[in-house]
């Protein structure tokens, strides 16, 4: 009797809980995501009966892939790639809900190799993952400067390489240059020399990206997680310290490599965390992934944008 009871409870409680899938990369730029990973942010604030299932990518693309895939609900992400999942979609299966950090992405070189942008001929530069925010800036920096790209080649070669990967390539001197974030643009100067030749201080650089498919069917969890996320960021701008040392265990974690304090505080000075957003800066991914050749035309993106 005993043993049915358990099973009966057990049985009881697996329907009454809720699960979210959210995805995050291992990035100081998605601070937000780490730090709920590490302390449990979300459940605290959306309640016992919810429980967050996290998982981790190197880059967006693959995080969009999961949001087409149905295998995850929510993710932190780069403006670029849902913008183009947004695209692909024809509007219809992703919604930016919120900001989450602005800065923090730059291009940095070999300072004895690449001294102005002239020098990027014939050269190789690193990005996180094709189609991600920093490749598209790559690739549509590279077309303004006069150079023919591909994505098989061209007049300067860009290489998507995960994060940790870019590190010992640029050591090894096999790539020039590296368009990244936080922490590894830091980690590229501190550890392999590099200079920031270009950094983008105002841009996009994290969003809080939803299925549509989760708005409309769980609208009040979304609703709720928006105003989580919210809560989170503010209590961030009022704890950096603190926020910086949550960031560092999880990225430890994460990468298990020891992450020094130095370079967290390092790489928070170069971010904002916020959660606005509007349609119009989107205006520029735009532009850009038309000139990388990921978009054909102009997507309408008044649906893009949808705030819980």
């Amino acid at each position: 009797m005993m043993l049915i009871l358990l099973l009966v409870f057990a049985a009881i409680s697996a329907r009454a809980e809720t699960v979210i899938r959210v995805g995050h990369f291992p990035n100081v730029t998605h601070a937000q995501g780490l730090i709920a990973h590490a302390n449990g942010w979300f459940e605290k604030k959306l309640g016992p009966e919810v429980k967050i299932q996290w998982f981790v990518y190197n880059a967006g693309p693959s995080a969009m892939e999961a949001i087409f895939a149905d295998s995850i609900d929510l993710t932190y992400v780069g403006p670029s790639p849902a913008l183009n999942a947004y695209a692909k979609s024809r509007g219809d299966e992703v919604r930016i809900i919120a900001g989450a950090a602005n800065g923090g992405a730059a291009l940095v070189v070999n300072p004895e190799r690449i001294k102005s942008p002239a020098d990027f001929k014939g050269k190789k530069v690193a990005t996180p993952q094709l189609g991600n925010t920093q490749d598209v800036a790559c690739r549509a920096w590279l077309a303004a400067q006069g150079f023919k790209v591909t994505q098989l080649g061209g007049e300067v070669l860009v290489l998507p390489t995960a994060n940790p990967d870019q590190l010992n390539l640029f050591k090894q001197h096999d790539v020039d240059a590296v368009w990244t974030v936080e922490p590894w643009v830091s980690r590229l100067e501190s550890e392999a020399g590099a200079k920031v030749f270009l950094e983008e201080t105002n841009a996009i650089t994290t969003v809080l990206a939803s299925s549509t498919k989760f708005l409309r069917e769980r609208s009040e969890l979304a609703k709720q997680f928006a105003r989580a996320h919210a809560e989170l960021t503010e209590w961030m701008q009022k704890n950096p310290e603190e926020a910086q040392k949550i960031v560092r265990e999880e990225l430890s974690a994460e990468t298990t490599r020891q992450i020094p304090a130095e370079l967290i505080a390092r790489s928070w000075k170069r971010l904002k965390f916020t959660t606005d957003i509007s349609r119009e800066p989107l205006e520029k991914f735009v532009a850009d992934a038309k000139a990388a050749g990921f978009l054909k035309g102009a997507p309408d993106l008044k649906r893009l944008v949808e705030k819980p």
